[in-house]
């Protein structure tokens, strides 16, 4: 079983860029995906976006498209969530998660995630 751990948050201010590792404790199976999501104080968790361990296909969320970008090594143990043009209402602690696709060519934002890693804050102010 997997376990992920977060790092990379920190404050910024609007209009920089930051980057989070998710590090898993093992190599990330192919059939495998990994998700990004974050939770902002009194909201519930939303997906941010999603990543195909073997193809490195990827899915966003509508609020992060062409912002935010995720990547692997393949075969790796490492997910990596790119984000720029920050902006304040991106803050929150952001999480990895892993989900079993199995054959599908594309990871889902909606699937069930599990082995949830602790969390890495970010902030965006001025």
């Amino acid at each position: 079983q997997l376990q992920l751990v977060e790092s990379g948050g920190g404050l910024v201010q609007p209009g920089e860029s930051v980057r989070l590792s998710c590090v898993a404790s093992g190599t990330i199976p192919d059939a495998y995906a990994i998700g990004w999501f974050r939770q902002a104080p009194g909201k519930e968790r939303e997906a941010v976006g999603c990543i195909r361990a073997n193809s490195g296909r990827t899915q966003y969320a509508e609020s992060v498209k062409g912002r935010f970008f995720i990547s692997r090594e393949y075969r790796g143990t490492t997910v990596t969530l790119q984000m720029n043009s920050l902006k304040p209402e991106d803050s929150g602690v952001y999480y990895c998660a892993s989900t079993f696709v199995g054959l599908a060519t594309e990871c889902q934002l909606s699937s069930t995630y599990r082995n949830w890693g602790q969390g890495t804050q970010v902030t965006v102010s001025s």
